[in-house]
């Protein structure tokens, strides 16, 4: 079983690309703090590369900025390449299926687009129990 559950914010904004065969490709960090503390005391953080595919990756590219926080659910994936020195490189990475934006709406606006809030409790109406359909 091959599968990363993860939540943490972006450590800059996301990169959107087209392969050559015209599909959408994100690519973002997210900084994941880990549970415990070390020896001194201070919680690290694991800075880890995130690639989205397709619609998913343009709804990234266009919600997502540097501080946002975001759910994602993928596989673990580790590729190489040569390098021009001669050496191997390794990469991993997290290949999203899923990911969900967790920053509060309020992030989410900018000057051409505008979201609604939900009403407040003290609107919404009080229903009485006996109207209750169960």
């Amino acid at each position: 079983m091959n599968k990363a559950i993860l939540i943490g914010n972006l450590t800059k904004d996301p990169e959107l690309m087209t392969t050559t065969n015209g599909i959408a490709v994100c690519r973002f960090t997210l900084a994941v703090g880990r549970k415990f503390s070390n020896a001194s005391g201070e919680r690290e953080t694991d800075f880890l590369n995130i690639v989205v595919w397709r619609g998913q990756a343009e709804n990234c590219h266009k919600y997502l900025k540097k501080g946002s926080k975001a759910g994602v659910v993928g596989m673990i994936q580790t590729r190489s390449y040569d390098a021009q020195d001669g050496t191997r490189k390794y990469i991993t990475e997290i290949v999203a299926d899923e990911v969900e934006f967790l920053s509060s709406r309020k992030d989410f606006n900018d000057n051409s687009t505008e979201i609604k809030e939900k009403p407040q409790v003290s609107e919404l109406e009080p229903i009485e129990d006996d109207s209750l359909p169960f």
